[in-house]
């Protein structure tokens, strides 16, 4: 339904009351601009919970998952934001550390 070519992680933390305007904002201010079938994922200040907005070419689509225990697994990088492959995306999106993703997308104990 909806394509998306590229996933953007945005490293510092969005108030998760933000609504569609403000999370567009907030793209617009981190990465420049909503690109179309590009996804860009934040998180609140405790990684509790994620926003992801997602340009379809007409629209833009917000969706937003919460975590009940534990916390989703965020960069402490000086960078403001970073590519995901879609492999990482998926494990982020489920809690696991998809930094340490690998080959054949094995999480590597390392």
């Amino acid at each position: 339904m909806i394509r998306v070519e590229r996933i953007w992680l945005a490293v510092d933390p969005m108030d998760m009351r933000a609504g569609v305007d403000t999370a567009l904002a907030r793209v617009v201010q981190v990465f420049g601009a909503a690109c179309r079938h590009h996804a860009y994922v934040f998180a609140n200040r405790r990684a509790t919970r994620i926003k992801v907005l997602m340009h379809d070419g007409i629209g833009v689509w917000l969706a937003a998952r919460r975590l009940h225990q534990g916390k989703f697994v965020w960069l402490d990088a000086q960078a403001q934001q970073l590519s995901l492959s879609l492999e990482q995306a998926h494990a982020l999106m489920l809690g696991l550390p998809w930094q340490r993703l690998g080959e054949a997308a094995i999480i590597d104990c390392i």
